[in-house]
């Protein structure tokens, strides 16, 4: 099933996708980077899989979200009637969490009764390991520390690895509640009483888009980008997760299989000004709370990327056995860039904190205190080559972006400083390295005969990563150099139409190829707009929306051949970039 026929159902704790037959092909739990309950997308049939919906071959003749929810909605034209499955992730209810996050999906028949297949198979992890079965009135799966209830009101029989058909009644829809406990005891949610709380949970999800701007242009992509933003946070502690799914390829049948489990503060940054831009103030406070947990005991430096509770990412390895998507293998858990030296993070970070500061908020004596230790490492630190946005597994190097971030990084704390108390001698030596900082990067960062900044100090490649460089203040947006800059990127870049490369194709040191990256088709919108080019910015949005899939997602990558999505899916990097360039454009109307 291509990756950008997927759904997405999401409860806050972790996510699932499902596929246009109802197959729900990837869920871990507990939480996001637990483990696959349900795995079949990247281990094979015998990974597990839930399939619910007709019991013979149909592809859905609609499917959609139920306004502004994240309740999915697939319908099947079967021989005389139709069949609907409707399901949702419920993990709050009146806004306190639930014990476990519940599955909910529900199927009804319209003109005719239908036959329907129910297909439940869970396994545990890498070696697919099968639970013990209990069965009664609920049906209970105990794999030991993790267990899996489920009930269906009309009572159906299921076996599990086993599927089994049942009939649909129009008037009569079939409820299938799933319930996971780990570590506490199992508790499950009569399934009659179920679709009550999807229907409360909708609400709650109508009441908070409808507070996202009113006059915002492209809105309706706007609250899906939201909603999808929100689905990927993690409510126990606030964490946005990058993606909820580790391996799917960015070149498939490749080895760009990389696990996204987990918490980049750069992306969560972006985040942060996302939802500081929409109005959201809560989400991205939860965010800056969550970043004061997370790097304390590795402060002032900060990690490039961190378990969703705030501790080190576990040791890159490999599956066994597992054959990966579309053959793409090696299907990893745990993150080799866990420990690289990221200059540009520090920039994202710091800047969020003034977004913030600047919508009116102060920051607490914590928060401002790591804010100061941040911007500390950095006037150290950034003569050092380091990995770069890129994550480059090569050599480290003087990567232009990285140190328009660290500059970033000690030009916001310096504007923080302004409002919060600072003292004079951190204060010099902020704006001292901040200048060195400027000067050196327009010397040996910019490329005269091309006018353009350059990938890095001494190389002959541009580096889409510098789109951002009109919106950092670093050089005025209307420049030439920064319009020399966006120009090079746009054309040297280009991947067709409105998708760019990250870097020039195989240079990076690992074999084969990649998509196009879909933040910086973005980022290329901001870039146009702020350098005066609103016309086409708007222009290339529109060409940008009709590449998202017929649910409104998008993935990390994109093939440029085909328009299939590639990479980790839904990417929260993409639908933050997307709001982004929303923002600028209502911010440069005229």
């Amino acid at each position: 099933m291509p990756i950008g026929e997927h759904g997405l159902l999401g409860g806050t704790r972790t996510g699932a996708l499902v596929t246009g037959d109802g197959t729900i092909d990837w869920c871990c739990l507990p939480r996001f980077d637990g483990e696959p309950v349900f795995g079949a997308l990247l281990g094979g049939p015998g990974a597990g899989r839930f399939r619910l919906g007709p019991a013979g071959p149909a592809a859905p003749s609609a499917r959609r979200y139920r306004g502004h929810t994240a309740t999915l909605e697939t319908t099947w034209a079967t021989g005389y009637g139709r069949l609907v499955l409707r399901e949702a992730m419920v993990a709050e209810v009146s806004g306190r969490l639930l014990p476990a996050t519940l599955l909910v999906r529900q199927l009804s028949a319209e003109g005719a009764p239908t036959s329907a297949v129910v297909d439940f198979d869970p396994r545990l992890g890498e070696r697919h390991r099968r639970p013990r079965v209990r069965r009664g009135p609920v049906l209970v799966c105990d794999f030991g520390r993790l267990a899996l209830s489920l009930g269906a009101d009309p009572p159906v029989e299921v076996e599990p690895g086993r599927p089994g058909t049942f009939t649909v009644v129009p008037g009569r829809p079939v409820t299938f509640v799933l319930a996971a406990a780990h570590g506490e005891p199992l508790v499950h949610v009569d399934p009659a009483t179920a679709w009550g709380l999807v229907e409360a949970d909708e609400a709650l999800w109508r009441e908070w888009a409808a507070g996202i701007d009113q006059g915002l242009p492209f809105r309706e992509a706007v609250v899906r980008s939201m909603l999808t933003l929100r689905l990927l946070t993690c409510s126990p502690s606030g964490a946005p997760v990058a993606a909820p799914t580790t391996s799917l390829p960015e070149d498939p049948g490749g080895v760009r299989n990389w696990d996204y489990r987990y918490t980049w503060p750069r992306d969560a940054s972006i985040g942060v000004s996302t939802f500081l831009g929409t109005g959201k103030v809560l989400e991205a406070e939860r965010f800056l709370g969550w970043l004061l947990h997370a790097s304390r005991l590795d402060r002032p430096r900060l990690p490039a990327l961190l378990t969703l509770m705030g501790c080190r990412v576990p040791a890159e390895r490999s599956l066994a056995g597992w054959p990966g998507y579309a053959g793409s293998a090696p299907v990893r858990t745990g993150n080799g860039a866990a420990d690289q030296h990221q200059l540009d993070g520090y920039g994202w970070v710091v800047d969020a904190a003034w977004t913030y500061v600047q919508a009116g908020h102060r920051l607490n004596s914590e928060a401002w205190r790591a804010m100061r230790g941040f911007a500390d490492l950095v006037a150290r630190r950034w003569r050092e080559p380091d990995a770069g946005i890129w994550e480059l597994r090569a050599d480290a190097a003087h990567h232009v972006h990285s140190k328009l971030m660290g500059w970033l990084a000690l030009d916001r704390a310096l504007r923080i400083g302004q409002s919060h108390r600072l003292g004079e001698e951190q204060r010099r030596r902020w704006r001292t390295a901040r200048d060195e900082l400027a000067a050196e990067v327009r010397t040996r960062g910019f490329d005269p005969a091309r006018g353009s900044y350059t990938r890095a100090y001494g190389s002959p490649d541009l580096d889409a990563a510098l789109l951002l460089l009109p919106a950092l203040g670093f050089e005025p947006p209307g420049s030439p150099r920064s319009r020399g800059t966006v120009d090079a990127v746009r054309r040297e870049l280009s991947a067709g139409g409105p998708l760019l490369y990250r870097y020039p194709p195989g240079r990076d040191g690992l074999p084969g190829g990649e998509g196009a990256f879909l933040p910086c088709s973005f980022w290329l919108v901001q870039a146009l707009a702020r350098t005066g080019r609103r016309a086409e910015a708007t222009e290339l949005f529109g060409a940008l929306l009709a590449r998202a899939t017929p649910l409104g997602l998008y993935g990390e990558e994109m093939d440029p051949a085909t328009g299939a999505h590639l990479g980790n899916f839904p990417q929260a990097l993409t639908h933050a970039a997307l709001v982004q360039a929303v923002l600028t454009l209502r911010d440069t109307a005229p």
